[in-house]
């Protein structure tokens, strides 16, 4: 009779493992580049195309910050490839690269919505006109964003990735994009106000400048030492 005691089973490995923990959140973290990536090619798309159709400068530059988010987002591809394929060394110094881009990137944003959010309240370009499409895409961003933010923030908390936290951060960027940009066409089709969408665009710079600025220093998920609270 088998010694039991003597030879016992192997045992499978803990779900409290680091390692598996980290692989499983470098998969997560893939499908939320992934989910990224197709939205925001797909929004950045019609975005621009019902822009041009309307003449409106909010829709136009929707989408090109929809283009934004797409570069951000393969800037993360770059990060979680060298994650995943267990090159912990190779990984540190990616993080070092792709968090000074998304510094860039962000700051990129930033500069993007200063410039189209005076040039639209000093009247400059042809009036805007009702987009049904634009209402439509961006109500449908401002239900889709919000959950891409919440998981995107889990991921860069548990691998400690500023480059993972700041393209989160441009994502929650994207949503107020879409209330400003909501709220401008709503306004504009239904009571002809265009001064509020730039004014929503405007408040974002702050906050959006600070983020830029630790992506670029690589200060982590933002969190004092090693640990991300």
């Amino acid at each position: 009779m088998p010694d039991v005691l003597s030879n016992p089973l192997p045992m499978s490995p803990s779900v409290d493992d680091p390692v598996a923990r980290r692989a499983r959140w470098v998969r997560v973290g893939w499908w939320c580049t992934a989910a990224s990536l197709a939205w925001n090619v797909a929004e950045g798309v019609v975005a621009v195309w019902a822009g041009e159709v309307a003449d409106s400068v909010a829709l136009v530059g929707f989408g090109i910050n929809s283009f934004i988010e797409t570069a951000s987002a393969a800037v993360i591809v770059w990060r979680l490839l060298a994650e995943r394929h267990g090159h912990a060394d190779k990984a540190r110094r990616v993080e070092r690269t792709t968090g000074r881009w998304m510094g860039v990137l962000l700051g990129v944003l930033a500069a993007y919505i200063t410039v189209e959010s005076l040039r639209r309240l000093a009247g400059w370009g042809p009036d805007a006109q009702e987009s049904i499409v634009g209402l439509v895409l961006t109500g449908i961003s401002l239900v889709i964003m919000p959950g891409l933010f919440l998981a995107k923030r889990r991921v860069a908390r548990e691998l400690n990735s500023a480059a993972v936290r700041a393209d989160g951060i441009q994502t929650l960027a994207c949503w107020w994009l879409s209330l400003g940009t909501f709220a401008g066409l709503a306004l504009n089709a239904w009571l002809g106000w265009a001064w509020a969408d730039p004014m929503a665009g405007l408040v974002l710079i702050p906050f959006i400048i600070n983020e830029a600025r630790a992506a670029w220093k690589g200060e982590g998920c933002g969190c004092s030492g090693t640990q991300c609270g």
